[in-house]
């Protein structure tokens, strides 16, 4: 049994968040702090549980460093941060090294490195990445989560959502004595009790994920409503390159499944995109668009489907992978294989039906390499975050690398450098709000902001659509402010006004940007200019510099 007066006396770290960022670093600082671990859900409903793809190692003798961070700026169209890249890529070895040390099942080749198979993907020039079969999320997930839920420092709180961070905002004018602006910890909605609890900490750690919900179609499951990115933003923090929304080319077209991805491995293995013929042959697209054909980024082969699908008045376009047989298919996508089986398709011997769909969020919350936001004692951790690595796009399967080195960072940094707040703090104050009337206005709202983004802020777009977007999206706050300032809060309400903050920024960053450039593609401004930078965005334009860029 574990100690609890010595856990109780170690300085805690709130991580909100049970994907592999906030495993990682959960993992990582267990020996020295006391550790809570909040998941607004389920702890496997996050989206690491769903990657299918894999882990980028440069582990290949065919491979190298330089080879990987070429490899990353081209797909990230000249925005992708140099040293970010480097680092990574330097420490990726080590991280797949420390998930196999972990235990993680990963497919073996006795020839390969680590005795590893190493699969290939769009954008790389090499087989690079490490995968569980299709279900390489999940085999991570399952391994870290079984750990983490056996070590006596770690608490997991499920169904617990972060409300906000607390801040020198919050503070009573005789309790803000320690100078500079600080994080002080979260407020949190226990959602089977519907009440909000104030959580002190040393640290706390933002490792929510992306805002795919933003969006009408996504892979992302629902958890994605972007709570890091908004919290940090209210907290006065910086967000970088939101306009850049990787869609994922390939999707499941199917009534039954709305958000299934067909990972881009299949294509990596020889899979075609075709577009549907009911009279003759299908025909492949994509030599019309790239030379790459189905290798070519992400942000490439989305925007030739939307293209074709608009262009013939498709609803979504074949992907076809029949010709690589019924053994190899079951051998090396079981879970693909299983699931359109299920729904009726049998890929090897039918093409699967695909359409783009919104995937990852290429920005974030601004912060260095060992996860410092701009407010002292708040980190940020994986898809929630603006590193550099991604720059306009983001190369097939950096993202769960990025989650395990930058979370070995974060921890790094917290252990020696975060300490518990002061002074108590405020406990969360509903005395003046009642229970809502109409939950069905939180729902009406949801839906209306998710087709609005679709239709005006997707693949393709005009500063027409956005103003209009952006016209919307300040009615649709206004509503959503007075319903959060009088109503006690849920889950539903909560999401809905981060996804309204999510989404004022992505269009607010894409209003900025004069140019087309990776995921941002604009018909008012089609060309590439020969230099450009990353979208900053601040609350406070004349903002000081954070503490670690000083």
């Amino acid at each position: 049994m574990p100690n609890r007066d010595a856990v109780a006396a170690l300085p805690t770290v709130v991580i909100i968040g049970a994907g592999l960022a906030g495993l990682t670093v959960a993992l990582q600082l267990a020996a020295t702090h006391a550790v809570v671990v909040l998941a607004k859900r389920r702890m496997d409903e996050g989206a690491t549980a769903w990657a299918q793809g894999g882990i980028v190692g440069v582990l290949g003798s065919d491979d190298s460093i330089e080879s990987h961070v070429r490899d990353t700026q081209e797909a990230g169209a000249g925005l992708v941060d140099e040293e970010t890249a480097r680092f990574i890529a330097r420490h990726s070895a080590q991280a797949v090294e420390w998930l196999v040390e972990r235990g993680v099942p990963f497919s073996s080749d006795p020839a390969g490195p680590l005795g590893l198979h190493l699969t290939r993907e769009g954008g790389h020039a090499v087989r690079r990445i490490a995968h569980a079969a299709d279900a390489t999320g999940k085999a991570i997930h399952d391994v870290l989560l079984d750990e983490v839920k056996r070590h006596p420092n770690i608490v997991l709180r499920e169904r617990w959502m972060a409300v906000d961070l607390i801040t020198t905002r919050h503070l009573k004018a005789d309790q803000r004595t320690e100078g500079k602006p600080r994080c002080y910890g979260v407020y949190a909605l226990d959602i089977d009790r519907q009440k909000v609890e104030t959580l002190p900490a040393a640290a706390v750690v933002l490792a929510t994920g992306g805002v795919g919900k933003v969006y009408r179609y996504t892979s992302n499951p629902d958890t994605a409503t972007g709570d890091g990115m908004a919290m940090a933003w209210r907290a006065g923090c910086r967000l970088g390159n939101m306009e850049f929304i990787q869609f994922h080319p390939t999707c499941l077209y199917h009534p039954q499944e709305r958000s299934f991805l067909i990972t881009e491995a299949l294509r990596g293995e020889g899979a075609h995109l075709k577009l549907p013929n009911m009279t003759g042959e299908a025909a492949r697209f994509m030599p019309a668009h790239d030379d790459r054909l189905e290798l070519a980024p992400r942000d490439i082969v989305a925007r030739a489907i939307d293209f074709e699908m608009k262009k013939h008045g498709l609803d979504h376009v074949w992907l076809d992978a029949t010709h690589l047989g019924e053994a190899f298919l079951k051998e090396h996508f079981p879970t693909i294989y299983a699931r359109c089986l299920a729904l009726g398709i049998d890929i090897a011997r039918q093409p699967i039906p695909v359409v783009p769909a919104a995937h990852y969020a290429c920005g974030g919350v601004v912060t260095d390499l060992d996860g410092r936001t701009d407010l002292p004692c708040l980190y940020a951790v994986g898809e929630t975050t603006y590193t550099g690595l991604h720059g306009a796009n983001r190369l097939a399967s950096n993202s769960l690398l990025e989650c395990v080195v930058l979370g070995q960072t974060c921890a790094a940094h917290i252990a020696t450098h975060a300490h518990p707040p002061a002074h108590a703090l405020p406990a969360w104050d509903e005395s003046q709000v009642e229970n809502a009337d109409e939950q069905v206005v939180i729902s009406h709202n949801w839906d209306e902001l998710r087709l609005l983004m679709w239709n005006y802020v997707g693949i393709v777009r005009t500063t027409k659509r956005l103003e209009r977007a952006l016209h919307r999206i300040k009615l649709l706050r206004s509503e959503i402010d007075d319903y959060y300032a009088n109503f006690r809060v849920t889950r539903d309400l909560l999401e809905l006004r981060n996804l309204v903050d999510c989404a004022e920024l992505i269009v607010r960053s894409a209003l900025s940007r004069h140019e087309s450039r990776g995921l941002h593609y604009s018909r008012d401004y089609p060309e590439t200019l020969p230099v450009s930078f990353p979208t900053i965005l601040a609350r406070k334009p004349k903002r000081k510099a954070p503490p670690w860029a000083a």
